[in-house]
């Protein structure tokens, strides 16, 4: 899993952690439902079966693959709109576009971030470029869903670039865990990701037999998902296993665990670590659209059809009309067929 790795993990910083510090307890853990998204790529549904509360500020996560794409088998999403939260979009292996309506975008790779405010509205499209489409190869990765409070839902569209060199590097005491803190703060450290809600990031890689033990802010909530490998979570040693979710509460430092024994395709264990500071406020969800209430998500559709969201770049044609909206939203990345309302 490249991502972005040090060929000397003992330079890096070492989160340092107390004697008296409270290890947070483990209150749910989920397992993931497979299916495939956009024009049909696999993936995992993080989030599915926790409820909402446990998850604010954070909306949605799907772990994009793991896949091993032959020749002509690379798919993405067609362009569809987003109103009202931001998209994280996080690559471990593999090439992704990004474009937007707004003049955003580009190509990441291994380690690299596309961070989307989507804020009053915007279209995007996100897909594999030409050359992987031809030759295929390995895509595993993830995309976040981070909501927006009632104050920033409709605040102009922005597109951060974040490339893995700018990516916080930190390690456990001990050496054995790589920590990659995408946004936020772990210990004083400062990830490059410019957040509209406090909340923190981490990609964590820990080498069988390590233990990471991280601080956190009391205040924010904590998720843990396994991308790869075996191991547990919290003091506890609840077991967890590739495509599952650990919810915890109380406390300022989580425990992960990595199994001694990994399997020889994935030799260590991997996670991804979330946490930020509830909004607090209610939420009406559909298709690309996450609101404050049912009336608010109905009139982004009303402006989406009315083209209020603006139009695709002229030099785009696919699954585009003559008026230069999009043709379909339908298996857009990421969205429920139902209003989810908490």
């Amino acid at each position: 899993m490249p991502a972005i790795t040090v060929s000397d993990i003992t330079v890096l910083p070492r989160v340092i952690t107390r004697s008296n510090d409270s290890v947070r307890k483990v209150v749910k853990i989920t397992t993931a439902p497979q299916g495939f998204e956009g024009e049909g790529f696999p993936v995992r549904r993080a989030f599915q079966g926790v409820a909402t509360t446990d998850l604010d500020p954070f909306i949605h996560l799907d772990q994009m693959g793991e896949v091993e794409y032959s020749p002509g088998e690379p798919k993405g999403t067609p362009w569809h709109p987003h109103r009202g939260f931001e998209t994280v979009t996080y690559i471990i292996d593999g090439i992704f576009d990004h474009y937007d309506n707004h003049g955003g975008g580009g190509t990441i790779s291994d380690g690299d971030t596309q961070w989307m405010t989507a804020g009053s509205g915007i279209l995007h499209i996100e897909t594999p470029p030409e050359h992987l489409v031809v030759s295929g190869g390995l895509f595993h990765g993830f995309q976040l869903w981070v909501n927006l409070p009632k104050s920033k839902k409709w605040s102009p569209p922005k597109y951060q670039d974040l490339r893995a060199k700018d990516v916080k590097l930190l390690t456990s005491p001990d050496g054995g865990v790589l920590i990659r803190v995408i946004a936020g703060d772990v210990d004083g450290q400062v990830g490059p990701g410019s957040t509209q809600t406090p909340i923190t990031i981490v990609h964590a890689t820990l080498q069988p037999g390590s233990e990471l033990r991280l601080p956190w802010k009391k205040e924010y909530n904590s998720l843990i998902y396994t991308l790869n490998g075996f191991g547990s979570v919290g003091e506890e040693r609840q077991p967890v296993q590739m495509g599952q979710l650990a919810v915890l509460k109380d406390g300022d430092l989580l425990v992960v665990r990595a199994d001694k024994t990994q399997e020889s395709r994935s030799p260590e264990m991997d996670v991804l670590i979330l946490g930020g500071l509830p909004i607090n406020e209610p939420v009406a969800w559909m298709g690309p659209f996450v609101m404050n209430t049912r009336t608010e998500v109905l009139q982004a559709f009303e402006d989406f059809q009315k083209g209020k969201l603006g139009i695709i770049p002229p030099n785009w044609s696919k699954k585009i009309r003559p008026d230069g909206t999009p043709g379909d939203i339908a298996g857009v990345h990421g969205t429920p067929e139902g209003l989810i309302e908490g």
